[in-house]
């Protein structure tokens, strides 16, 4: 199995954005055009209860996904509880005119103008959200069933019981590294989660995102742009390629590493990567492979056995820097 092929293409992508249509500090227009000068090839923006169709600013090498980011909090007024739980999903349409809105409440739609929102489709149950776990499940499948693509977002932030997090069906894939939280708390960084789905027997995806807001402009230590992205591995940034290799986890996680190439053949495994201080196969939080250098020189290459009691391995990359890579986990018996 070849999950990366060597000189493939690969798009660098945000899939949690904030505009001034909810609560972010640029237009969508300004948004475009600062993602598309820092090298990346696809931006979702994804305001908070406002799905808008941004279709129209896609490009031949720039493409914008539709969507929109969904939130379910305990207060039935949608009013924020700094010490208490909440979950924010993003939903990634299948296809970008569908604007489809998802057990719309009036009072958690904070920043859509209401006539606009009424005129929006509607699916699942209307009226009161509601803090438990059969509702949000409902949620999450009446998302999948309106042609949405969920993601679990900022899982810290968000402070939800992980026996809560890890007990939801239907997420496609979980934000591994979050930039705006990681501004806010530093500690955005799920890694640990994810092992724990993949213990469960929950096999979804990983991947990073700005979840940016800008508040302070480009530059400033406290901007939550450019700072986790994910590399959708499509040869084109057309809607469909996209979409298709999100679904399938076509795509890693990185706050900076490239992974350049990742084989697995039977029980043997080879990665070449960006200059790295280590390349880690994982296989569980007691259980990992680490390929480095004893005078800590640059690592660009690795080569892993993979034990036969593993039931799933997925790899990281680490720089020198603090900065980190991520793919999905990789289930036996993909490559046995």
């Amino acid at each position: 199995m070849e999950f990366i092929s060597p000189g493939s293409r690969q798009l660098k992508a945000n899939l949690h954005c904030h505009s001034t249509l909810s609560d972010g500090h640029l237009t969508p227009e300004a948004l475009v055009d600062a993602y598309r000068k820092a090298g990346y090839s696809v931006l979702a923006i994804t305001d908070h209860e406002a799905p808008y169709d941004h279709s129209a600013f896609s490009t031949e090498d720039f493409l914008l996904l539709t969507g929109y980011e969904a939130y379910i909090r305990p207060s039935p007024d949608c009013v924020i509880d700094l010490f208490g739980p909440e979950v924010h999903l993003n939903l990634l349409a299948r296809e970008p005119h569908n604007i489809t809105f998802v057990g719309y409440d009036p009072k958690f739609c904070k920043y859509m103008p209401h006539e606009t929102a009424d005129s929006r489709p509607k699916a699942g149950a209307a009226g009161p959200r509601q803090y438990t776990r059969a509702y949000i499940q409902r949620f999450i499948d009446d998302a999948r069933a309106a042609g949405y693509l969920v993601t679990y977002n900022h899982p810290c932030w968000s402070m939800e019981a992980q026996e809560d997090i890890l007990a939801y069906d239907g997420c496609f894939s979980l934000e591994i590294f979050n930039t705006g939280s990681m501004v806010i708390n530093g500690s955005e960084y799920n890694l640990a989660l994810y092992d724990r789905f993949l213990r469960g027997g929950k096999y979804l995806f990983c991947h990073g995102a700005d979840d940016n807001h800008n508040k302070y402009p480009f530059g400033h230590p406290l901007c939550d742009s450019f700072g986790a992205w994910t590399m959708i591995l499509a040869d084109t940034p057309d809607y469909a390629a996209v979409i298709g290799a999100l679904e399938r986890g076509d795509f890693y996680a990185s706050t900076g590493p490239a992974i350049h190439s990742l084989r697995i053949e039977g029980n043997r495994a080879h990665l070449t990567c960006s200059a790295a201080r280590r390349a880690v196969m994982h296989v569980s939080p007691k259980r990992a492979v680490s390929v480095c250098h004893e005078d800590a020189s640059v690592v660009t290459e690795a080569e892993f056995e993979i034990p036969d009691y593993a039931p799933y391995v997925y790899f990281s990359v680490f720089a020198g820097d603090g900065t980190s890579a991520h793919t999905r986990a990789f289930r036996r018996e993909e490559f046995v």
